[in-house]
């Protein structure tokens, strides 16, 4: 490929910011991810008991694994390309000629290696608890890295329009946190009162983490085509928004 030399060497560089530093991007996610396995799968779950003929512990791991993927794809780019503004490297980039498209995937896939890793080291803690078969490999597979493209295409967003390293902390806290801890980590649709499940039912990552779920354990309480369908059109509306960004230089070039 034409570009495969620009594209590897923004994949590599985002690849080893992350794992240079991996006491502050891999070792937390474990240590909190034991927590709430101990907490809420062991000590609740044990009066909780099972849910949808599983027991709580391995229904809340698929929620868990898949809200750390979450996370950590959309922090990843967020905080490295406007790391790259703040330092002034942008202008390396835009001068290059590399195009915009080539830009915008080796930033995604930077943001999609870690929070592939984190998922792979969340759900390594969560076998020191459990043991969870999965039912659908492909399934599985497919949801969790269409929702880390999703939310890594978030963070580049977020990270055109923030001016200030508090406006990249300001989407996680206030909006994304509260979605996932909504989105049915915690428990089932079933659980919730009417009105409550249809208000859920408005929360994309809902779709996200019971699809991941169904792959999983085979328990889901949403249509799985419906949220594969929505998953696939976020993704490209987020990467034509994206692209129309670049192209536009809307927050880089001013």
């Amino acid at each position: 490929m034409m570009y495969s030399v620009a594209f590897r060497t923004i994949l590599f560089k985002e690849i080893r910011r992350f794992t240079r530093i991996w006491p502050q991007t891999l070792l937390p996610p474990a240590v909190t991810t034991a927590l709430y396995f101990l907490i809420f799968g062991r000590l609740i779950g044990a009066r909780i008991g099972s849910v949808h003929g599983v027991s709580y512990m391995d229904y809340i791991v698929p929620g868990v694994v898949l809200m750390s993927v979450i996370s950590h794809s959309y922090s990843n780019v967020v905080s490295s390309f406007y790391s790259t503004k703040f330092q002034h490297h942008i202008e390396e980039l835009l001068v290059a000629p590399v195009p915009n498209w080539v830009i915008l995937t080796g930033y995604v896939c930077g943001g999609i290696a870690r929070g592939v890793m984190v998922g792979a080291v969340v759900a390594a803690i969560s076998m020191l608890f459990t043991q969870v078969s999965v039912t659908h490999w492909g399934i599985a597979g497919a949801m969790l890295l269409l929702t880390a493209t999703i939310f890594a295409l978030a963070g580049f967003i977020n990270a055109v329009f923030a001016d200030s390293f508090d406006d990249i902390s300001i989407v996680p806290n206030f909006v994304l946190t509260p979605l996932s801890y909504l989105g049915g980590v915690f428990y089932s649709l079933a659980m919730l009162p009417p009105l409550w499940q249809g208000i859920a039912r408005c929360n994309p990552i809902l779709y996200m983490i019971n699809t991941f779920r169904y792959g999983l354990i085979g328990v889901t309480d949403v249509d799985v085509v419906l949220a594969f369908a929505m998953t696939v059109g976020f993704i490209v509306f987020l990467s034509v928004f994206s692209l129309w960004l670049l192209n536009k230089g809307v927050g880089i070039k001013n």
